[in-house]
């Protein structure tokens, strides 16, 4: 099986901290930006309990503070989410099992843009989501 995805998650990366010289993003010019990595994202991810859920804009403030800076990149953030959310899909196909792999469930809201974009789509997450708030 191809595994694209779990080799973009383990590309070595560094976390850096940018000021922004213009607005971006919604976050103005002088800000400090915290920009995470695959990594940091799916760590982050196996850090949120069974039957809870985080939202994205939770877990860039968390990262933001964590690191000392104004915002954590939305676009960057988003891009990570993925991967590590894909890298997790590649490990249930080739036979690990749910509490193996890092929940993205938990962060990727059913109802967005993100969860229709993954190759198991937004029903997949909502059924996760819905198995481990015991429904």
């Amino acid at each position: 099986m191809e595994n694209k995805w779990r080799t973009m998650l383990a590309k070595k990366k560094k976390a850096k901290v940018v000021v922004l010289e213009k607005d971006f993003a919604g976050i103005e010019a002088g800000s400090k930006l915290y920009v995470a990595t695959p990594k940091v994202i799916d760590e982050y991810i196996r850090g949120v309990p069974s039957g809870q859920v985080r939202t994205i804009e939770r877990l860039r403030n968390e990262l933001a503070r964590k690191n000392r800076c104004t915002a954590t990149c939305p676009v960057s953030t988003a891009i990570f989410l993925r991967i590590s959310a894909e890298a997790a899909l590649e490990e249930l196909a080739e036979g690990k099992f749910l509490d193996e792999v890092a929940p993205f469930w938990r962060v990727i809201d059913p109802d967005s843009k993100l969860a229709i974009r993954l190759t198991v789509g937004p029903e997949w997450v909502a059924d996760q989501r819905a198995a481990e708030a015991g429904g």
